[in-house]
C-alpha cells in the first residue's frame, strides 16, 4: 500500500508539473529562426518553459500575430524594419531587452553573370518591397558603386532617391520570399538570406556580392512592450545567448548566418 502511494504521489507530481510549464508561443520564418528556436526547446524544457514555434513565410503576419496577442514574441526581423513596420501600421512592438541574436549578412544573386563587373547598362535589379529591407538593397548597390543616394545615412532610401544611376539600372520592387524565383527574369536580385538558404543558395559562395560585418541589420527578438520583460522571454534570451547557440550556429551555417552576441 506504501509503494501504490508512492507511485500514485509520483505520477501525481509528474502531472502537475507538465500542468505548470509555461506556454511561450513565438512566431518565425522558417529558416535560421524557427532552426534555431527549435534547436533550445529542450534548454528551455529543463527550465519549466514549453516553447512552440510557429512558422511564417512572410513578413507581416508574425508582427500582427504579436500585436493581435495571439503569439507572445516573434523572431525573424532587423530592429530597421520593425521601426518600419510600427511606423506604417500604427502597431507598438519592441525589441525585448537583449533581444539581439544574430546577422544574415544581405546578398546579391544572378543566374545569369557570374561577377558584377559584367552587370550590363539597363540591367534589371529586383530588391524587396517593403522600405527596410528595400532600401538595404539599395544601400549594398551603392556600396559597390553602382548607384548613388541621395543621403548616405538614410536607412530606408527608395528608387526615387537615387540620385545616379550610370548604368541605367532598372528596380524591380517584389515581395522578398518571392526573390529567390525571380532570378531567372532578372539579371541581380538582392535577397534575404533566410530566403536565399531556402532556395539553397549559398550566401557565402553564391552571391556576387555581400554586407560586411559592419551592418546595422542584427535580427532580434520582439514583443508587444507588456510582454517585453516577461521571464519567460528573459529565459528564451538567455537560451538563445549561450554557447551552444553560437555553436549550433557557426556549425549549420557556416558564415551565412552569424552570432551577433
Amino acid at each position: 500500500m506504501f509503494k501504490q502511494t508512492l507511485s500514485a504521489l509520483a505520477i501525481a507530481a509528474l502531472a502537475f508539473s507538465a500542468q505548470a510549464a509555461d506556454v511561450l508561443k513565438v512566431a518565425a520564418t522558417a529558416v535560421p529562426h524557427a532552426e534555431i528556436l527549435n534547436f533550445i526547446k529542450p534548454q528551455l524544457k529543463a527550465q519549466g518553459v514549453e516553447l512552440q514555434v510557429k512558422e511564417f513565410s512572410d513578413y507581416v503576419q508574425p508582427n500582427m500575430a504579436v500585436e493581435d496577442k495571439q503569439l507572445d514574441a516573434n523572431f525573424f526581423q532587423h530592429q530597421p524594419y520593425l521601426d518600419s513596420f510600427n511606423k506604417d501600421r500604427k502597431t507598438s512592438l519592441v525589441i525585448v531587452p537583449n533581444g539581439k541574436v544574430h546577422l544574415e549578412p544581405f546578398g546579391a544573386y544572378s543566374s545569369k553573370i557570374k561577377n558584377i563587373k559584367d552587370l550590363k547598362d539597363g540591367a534589371t535589379i529586383a530588391i524587396p518591397n517593403d522600405p527596410s529591407n528595400g532600401g538595404r538593397a539599395l544601400i549594398l548597390l551603392a556600396k559597390q558603386g553602382l548607384i548613388e543616394l541621395k543621403d548616405a545615412k538614410s536607412l530606408t532610401p527608395t528608387p526615387l532617391d537615387v540620385t545616379k544611376n550610370p548604368k541605367k539600372l532598372k528596380f524591380k520592387e517584389l515581395e522578398a520570399p518571392l526573390l529567390p524565383r525571380a532570378l531567372a527574369d532578372v539579371d541581380l536580385a538582392l535577397i534575404n538570406t533566410n530566403y536565399a538558404i531556402e532556395a539553397k543558395l549559398n550566401p557565402t559562395k553564391d552571391a556576387l556580392f555581400i554586407e560586411g560585418a559592419d551592418s546595422p541589420y542584427t535580427n532580434i527578438v520582439a514583443a508587444r512592450a507588456d510582454r517585453a520583460n516577461d521571464p519567460d522571454i528573459a529565459k528564451l534570451m538567455k537560451a538563445l545567448h549561450s554557447p551552444e547557440v553560437k555553436k549550433f550556429i557557426q556549425d549549420k551555417y557556416k558564415g551565412a548566418v552569424v552570432p551577433a552576441f
